[in-house]
């Protein structure tokens, strides 16, 4: 009968080494001082030790898995971002489990709790709200974590967002310069950390132009971020006299824009003639709708790798891995929605 299986911690007390030293000569050799590793592998050699990867991974805390947690799938600009948050993971050998919180708090933290559970190696997540305290006991159990299209204020915690404070201004100024002095702003819920800076960088760019908030800028809140949304919005806009309408209108994203692109269109307003139109992510349907949407570009499948491979720089790296907040610039795409300017 075959006697017990020999551990890393045999080894390691075999060769005087800590248990560390001995997963840095298994994992990592190139770092560890050559009389060391000579050590170490005479130490497996002498004790028939046969590393199981399975089994270290596990005791690492880490499984082949990674999980990705996103507030809407049926979004594109979300589906891009797993594109590429594949991309990088497939690369690496790993595989992802893709979790939809539809922006439920408690979806979210049963997701989280289950990619626990699975003993995935980590989550990149787009949090609902400051869950700061969450993802923190999450990390304390061994889960690497990553915000994804949300930036950490949190030094020891990796982040890759977009700077959607200049997103809103970008947006804001274009319709300001083509002339537009009643423009609306159609986005929510607000206690999405997105939805509020594209709004207050829209802000920004009014009162940088003169302009006031209460003049000038109309704000209809949201409950989601949809098609059918953004419809709801287009009738309350038509709502109101056409005396004091809005002429133009900043969509906290492309699902929005296209439900009021729908609702004007309904209804015989001409986008951009009557009311100007810009959206904010530029997912592949923005350029391909019945009127081309202005829209504020987002590097979509950028923002997925670049997660996922900070995330697996700390998990193969963590002695030498440096948290990063990755943030990219926005770019704002003009087509035939707004290009209309006001005499």
């Amino acid at each position: 009968m075959a006697g017990p299986a020999v551990s890393i911690r045999d080894v390691a007390s075999h060769a005087g080494v800590s248990v560390g030293t001995v997963s840095n000569v298994l994992n990592r050799p190139d770092i560890v001082a050559p009389s060391t590793r000579s050590r170490v592998l005479a130490a497996i050699s002498a004790l028939g030790f046969v590393p199981n990867d399975a089994a270290r991974q596990l005791r690492r805390g880490r499984g082949r898995t990674l999980g990705l947690v996103v507030l809407d799938v049926a979004n594109p600009f979300f589906t891009d971002v797993a594109k590429g948050v594949e991309d990088t993971t497939g690369a690496a050998g790993m595989a992802v489990i893709f979790c939809n919180s539809d922006g439920d708090l408690t979806k979210e933290n049963a997701y989280l709790d289950l990619l626990e559970e699975q003993r995935v190696q980590g989550v990149l997540i787009t949090p609902i709200d400051d869950a700061s305290e969450r993802l923190h006991r999450l990390r304390d159990r061994g889960v690497l974590v990553v915000l994804l299209d949300r930036r950490s204020r949190q030094a020891d915690l990796c982040s890759v967002s977009v700077d959607d404070r200049l997103g809103g201004e970008l947006a804001m100024r274009h319709l300001v310069e083509s002339g537009h002095r009643r423009i609306a702003f159609v986005g929510g819920p607000h206690r999405l950390e997105q939805v509020r800076d594209r709004y207050d960088g829209a802000l920004e760019a009014l009162r940088e132009a003169g302009r006031s908030e209460d003049e000038h800028l109309r704000r209809y809140d949201t409950p989601a971020l949809t098609v059918a949304a953004g419809r709801d919005a287009a009738a309350r806009i038509l709502g109101q006299p056409k005396s004091s309408r809005a002429t133009a209108v900043f969509c906290a994203n492309d699902l929005l824009a296209l439900g009021v692109l729908q609702g004007l269109t309904r209804q015989q307003v001409r986008v951009p003639d009557d009311i100007a139109l810009v959206g904010y992510d530029d997912i592949d349907f923005a350029a391909a709708a019945a009127v081309p949407l202005s829209s504020v570009r987002q590097p979509r499948q950028r923002l997925g790798q670049t997660a996922a491979g900070l995330l697996l720089d700390e998990a193969n790296k963590p002695e030498t891995h440096e948290h990063q907040q990755v943030v990219f610039e926005p770019e704002l795409v003009v087509r035939e929605s707004s290009q209309f300017i006001r005499p």
